[in-house]
């Protein structure tokens, strides 16, 4: 069964979270807010940022709630809970951050420390229906499906019309193997919501568990015209048609055949849609084709290769990209008698040019003329990195922030080079880096931190 799951982000607009801020804090808060609505999220968190510079003495809860709210939406999570973490240090009641921070570990798939913030959540407001409809997200996701049950109950008690809890409610039936309860939920849920394609895939399934082939197929090509590129469904679809003994299309109309080849198409991997098609072949009499599929079949099935999720570490060559993209950030600086900047500019060019080497050379001097200057320290690490000396680039990178704690690029690089040794801690400072500014860490902790 394809899960439907989505986690909907609590009231970051609601009168609870707007109605309090400090009349001398509006121009940077309201600004953050507008652009979050709108969803302009990272120049929302800029502001945000702002606004909790301003007000270092008395610091605003709501501030950091909605600059977690940005991250969170930049997929950002590893950041976004340090934002909610303060807010609830801040504001001990603040059911809202405890509801967006156990939506923030949901994220990061840590399902058992979320159910503790909407528990937490829940004490506080016990009327606030996403924290049941989250909660029951993640029980489902630890295969706990009657206290998921139990939960979208609650929640749609509370919100009878909300179609991802009706949907939800409906994917936990199923795992119960009441289809017929799976059904109605999708129903209603694909009444509210039309065209959501995975509410009419996962009704199908459910109408396939009751052999209910012809109205199962009827809702799999409904959700394929919404999502051309799903495979699942066009391998349900040509399931279906197998149980039809509809093999080979005919008067224009695709058969099963055509659905498996269509399912691999989109995703060679897929060893169902082999094992179906091989099937398909052997029942029009095709013997040799049936063999192959069947032999891909079991190529994929006893490849552990094939099952192995990519844990994002990155490649040398990745990195090369990533980091060699912040040298064009370098900028003249205003000529002063300081030979340093001569070495560091003269540096910054050899390192252009592709000679690390005799970069390095040159911010050495630049750093034993002004042993306090940040940028000489961060590019030598860039060009340390170069030379495969990752470690020491890393401590370059650190000596840069010591400096300028508002070096956007220095944490950046940081970054990445620890997610390239495998370090996780690498994704807080991309975090720290897009909170500065640089909003192309938002794109690697999109990729690579979640």
């Amino acid at each position: 069964m394809k899960h439907i799951y989505t986690i909907l982000f609590v009231g970051i607009l609601s009168a609870s979270t707007t109605a309090t801020f400090a009349q001398d804090s509006t121009n940077y808060l309201e600004l953050g807010l507008t652009q979050n609505k709108t969803g302009n999220y990272a120049d929302a968190l800029r502001n945000f940022s702002l606004e909790i510079e301003k007000n270092v003495a008395n610091p605003n809860p709501i501030s950091f709630y909605n600059r977690g709210f940005a991250k969170y939406n930049l997929k950002d999570f590893r950041g976004a809970i340090l934002d909610f973490d303060k807010a609830i240090e801040l504001k001990p009641t603040y059911y809202e951050a405890f509801i967006a921070r156990g939506q923030s570990y949901s994220k990061q798939e840590n399902h058992k420390v979320a159910i503790q913030d909407y528990n937490e959540a829940i004490r506080l407001n016990p009327l606030e229906a996403t924290a049941y409809f989250s909660r029951g997200i993640s029980k489902s996701k630890l295969a706990n499906y009657r206290g998921a049950l139990s939960d979208y109950n609650k929640s749609l008690e509370l919100n009878a019309e909300y179609a991802p809890g009706l949907a939800a409610r409906g994917e936990a039936k199923a795992h119960l193997a009441d289809y017929k309860g799976s059904i109605e939920d999708f129903d209603k849920a694909i009444e509210i919501s039309p065209k959501r394609s995975s509410y009419l895939s996962n009704r199908a399934f459910s109408k396939m568990k009751l052999a209910e082939y012809q109205a199962a197929l009827k809702d799999f090509e409904e959700a394929i015209k919404l999502s051309p590129d799903n495979a699942d469904d066009w391998y349900h679809a040509g399931f279906c048609k197998t149980q039809l003994e509809n093999f080979r299309g005919e008067n224009g109309e695709k058969g099963a055949l055509e659905d498996f080849s269509k399912a691999i198409e989109m995703d060679p991997s897929k060893v169902e849609a082999y094992y179906g098609r091989g099937f398909v072949k052997s029942k029009l009499g095709d013997p040799r084709g049936a063999i192959e599929d069947y032999t891909k079949a079991a190529e994929i099935g006893n490849n552990e290769s094939a099952k192995i999720v990519y844990d994002a570490k990155m490649t040398k060559a990745l990195l090369d990209e990533l980091r060699n993209g912040v040298q064009d950030k370098v900028k003249i600086a205003e000529f002063t008698t300081e030979r340093a900047e001569v070495y560091f500019n003269r540096g910054s060019a050899k390192a252009k040019s592709g000679d690390a080497k005799q970069a390095m050379e040159d911010y050495n001097r630049a750093i034993a003329l002004n042993p306090i200057y940040a940028e000489a320290y961060f590019f030598r690490g860039v060009a340390k990195s170069n030379l495969g000396d990752q470690r020491n680039a890393i401590q370059d990178c650190s000596n840069a922030i010591k400096l300028n704690a508002k070096y956007a690029e220095a944490y950046y690089v940081r970054g990445i080079i620890k997610l390239a040794l495998g370090d996780t801690t690498g994704c807080l400072d991309l975090s720290k880096s897009g909170e500065l500014g640089y909003n192309q860490a938002y794109q690697v902790i999109r990729d690579h931190c979640n």
